[in-house]
Formats: C-alpha cells, sequence, structure tokens
C-alpha cells in the first residue's frame, strides 16, 4: 500500500464532503427513537463510503479538514506518530463519553505542508506533535466508520483567514501531496448551513427529515450548493461564497474551499455523488457526498 516518500509523484485520489454529527455515534436505538423510527442515512453512508471507495483505493495517508479546531495565527496540521486514547466531547459529553481512538499519523507529510508554505511570504503553517494537543470529534466520530490501516491527518480552520486564504492553504496542500510520493484522501468534515434551532425548541427537531432544517432559505440554499456539486460546477459554489456565507455554513465552509482549491479550484470539474440524503441534524444541513478522482 505504501508508496516511497519524496517521489514528486503523490497525488489525491478521493475527496469528499464529510457530515460528523453526534447522531453517528449514538446507540441504533437511540437514533431510531430520535427520527420517528427510522436510521439516519448518513450512518450506513459512511459504511458504503469505507467498502466502496476507500478499501479499492488504499490511500496512503487520510487527511481530515476539522470544523471545530479552529487555530487563529496559522494553520496547524497534527504532526504525531500516533494519536490515541479516550475522547469526550465538550460541546455534547453525554453523547458518547470516553470513546477510544487509535490513529496513526504521517509526521513526513505533516512537515511538508509546512515547508511547502514556509516558500512562500502569504501563508503559515506549524506542524504540530505536541502530546497535549486536542482532538475533536469532526475527526474522532469517522474512525468507527473509516479507519482502515492508512494514516490519519488532521488540519484545523483559521478563523483570520478569509477565502483567499483558504484557495491559497489548498494550493499548499496540493503541492505537498504531490511532493509527498504519496495516495492521499481528503475529508472536509463538515456540514452545509449550519444555524441551530434555539435550546427550547432543539429537542423538537432532532430528526432528520427536511422539515427540521431551521428555515426554507437555508434549505434553499444547500439545495442549491448540492445540485451544483452534483452537476461538478465547482466554480459556481467558489464563485457564490460571499452569498452560501449569509447562511452560516459550518467552519464558513473553509473546509469545501480548501479541499476544492487542491483538487484545482474554479477548473475541478469532478461530479459529487451523494452518499446519503440531504439531512438535518438539530436545524443544520448535512450530507455525505464523494468527489472521484481520474
Amino acid at each position: 500500500m505504501a508508496t516511497q516518500a519524496g517521489t514528486g509523484t503523490g497525488r489525491i485520489v478521493g475527496a469528499a464532503l464529510i457530515a460528523h454529527v453526534p447522531p453517528l455515534v449514538l446507540p441504533e436505538a437511540v437514533r431510531l427513537e430520535m427520527n420517528d423510527g427510522r436510521d439516519f442515512t448518513i450512518v450506513e453512508g459512511l459504511h458504503r463510503l469505507r467498502r466502496e471507495r476507500l478499501e479499492g483505493l488504499q490511500p496512503d495517508t487520510i487527511i481530515v479538514l476539522d470544523t471545530h479546531w479552529f487555530t487563529t495565527f496559522e494553520w496547524v496540521v497534527t504532526a504525531h506518530d500516533r494519536r490515541a486514547g479516550r475522547f469526550t466531547s465538550e460541546e455534547l459529553p453525554r453523547g458518547n463519553p470516553q470513546m477510544p481512538y487509535d490513529l496513526p499519523g504521517d509526521p513526513a507529510l505533516a512537515h511538508l505542508i509546512a515547508q511547502v508554505a514556509s516558500e512562500r511570504a502569504d501563508t503559515w503553517v506549524h506542524a504540530s506533535e505536541d502530546p497535549c494537543l486536542a482532538i475533536h470529534y469532526p475527526t474522532v466520530y469517522l474512525t468507527p466508520f473509516l479507519q482502515g490501516e492508512e494514516a490519519w491527518l488532521s488540519i484545523g480552520i483559521c478563523q483570520t483567514a478569509t477565502f483567499d486564504d483558504f484557495m491559497i492553504f489548498g494550493q499548499v496542500l496540493a503541492e505537498a501531496i504531490r511532493r509527498s510520493g504519496k495516495r492521499v484522501v481528503i475529508l472536509a468534515s463538515g456540514g452545509l448551513s449550519h444555524k441551530f434551532w434555539p435550546l427550547r425548541e432543539i429537542r423538537d427537531h432532532e430528526g432528520a427529515d427536511l422539515r427540521h432544517i431551521i428555515d426554507p432559505e437555508h434549505r434553499a440554499a444547500d439545495e442549491q450548493v448540492i445540485q451544483r456539486l452534483e452537476s461538478g460546477d465547482h466554480a459556481a459554489v467558489l464563485r457564490d461564497y460571499p452569498n452560501f456565507r449569509r447562511f452560516s455554513p459550518e467552519g464558513r465552509f473553509a473546509h469545501y474551499v480548501i479541499m476544492a482549491a487542491a483538487m484545482g479550484g474554479e477548473a475541478w470539474k469532478s461530479p459529487g455523488v451523494a452518499y446519503s440524503d440531504y439531512e438535518s441534524a438539530a436545524g443544520t444541513g448535512q450530507i455525505h457526498m464523494w468527489f472521484p478522482c481520474d
């Protein structure tokens, strides 16, 4: 499976927009109770992604663009040999407390991303192997479904970055992958529109049915993005970014923009293949969508 590092023949072999919401790791009985006796399609969708895509591709490394991890002065990439332990979400500690995880890392690729950034004057990357560095559930909640023998890196979202910075970082990521000689899958772990119901109403809106999306305007904005992704019109999604930002996309939609930039920006034309329905999660818009690479 492994390829020789540093050959300059590395490539992105797959990319996906991935929902990471807490129902994924709740017991099935709880999910069915929340969702009128039906399971969330995002659960089986992740199993299918592993079976139908990742197992055949056998990537050396999976990179997760993690929309719960916010940085300020630079992009931060995990550079650990291994991250292992137990995870309890600070946001929802009753959801799946002390969930075990064990993720081998790819320090060489992490430091190569930082090296590529250092060759420019317009972006900054820190590769961190600090054992106390926090891990977040947009990474951890994917592991029971998608983890195989590959290495995993997580990358935070720089909260001071603009759209142009997202595009620049995506280009840095693509160049580092090219130089690495490795086969890499990028997972943009985050949702579409991301506005929750108020506290006194949210328990009435935990199901996946689209009637739970926070309002019709958010749903319409999500559905327009999905239609464009399915047709491979990434240029339209990128050009319409200022408008979509009005609907509070998760992580400012940086996870998608960085992935799209790494795949070629407006020249990227890979049509998305849905691996779940478009669903609600407490008012937010969620979907799994895979983008094949030639």
